[in-house]
């Protein structure tokens, strides 16, 4: 079966929505309150380009779903790729996280070689930027084929 989204608990709300929606660039695409059933609220997002969902959890002080919140109880972290650009644009991207809420966790691109960078959201989960190699680092990385010797003519 194939996955359809992630939950992700969240401390507050308005700021998880606000950090995911205009620092990453996801959609809210749907609003959900299950507190009359001793949940709490939901709020779906959406990536415009690849469709995948992350559902953001808020659970108020009482509900059978908000004990005690431990970062890092079965979330590793969250990737997001940045496709085939060159490492200044993860570069640029891990300063523009940095400028609007997320903190470094010791792992910046240049730790790397430019291909990944950590940072943490507000709540301190842990959000991996990444990209692929661009066309021309690939032929660069190619090994370059042997030249066969001509032999003289006799």
């Amino acid at each position: 079966m194939p996955l359809r989204y992630a939950g992700l608990r969240v401390t507050q709300l308005a700021r998880s929505v606000r950090f995911y929606t205009k620092v990453l660039g996801l959609k809210e695409i749907r609003r959900g309150d299950a507190r009359s059933v001793g949940a709490g609220i939901w709020v779906l997002l959406e990536d415009p380009k690849t469709k995948q969902h992350l559902e953001l959890n808020w659970y108020p002080k009482g509900s059978a779903f908000g004990g005690k919140f431990t970062l890092g109880e079965g979330l590793d972290h969250l990737g997001f790729l940045l496709g085939r650009v060159p490492a200044s644009a993860l570069q640029r991207e891990y300063d523009r996280l940095l400028r609007h809420g997320a903190r470094p966790v010791g792992i910046p691109p240049e730790k790397t070689d430019g291909w990944t960078a950590y940072v943490t959201d507000p709540d301190g989960h842990w959000i991996e930027i990444f990209r692929w190699p661009t066309a021309a680092e690939e032929r660069a990385a190619r090994p370059k084929p042997r030249r066969r010797k001509r032999r003289a003519a006799a």
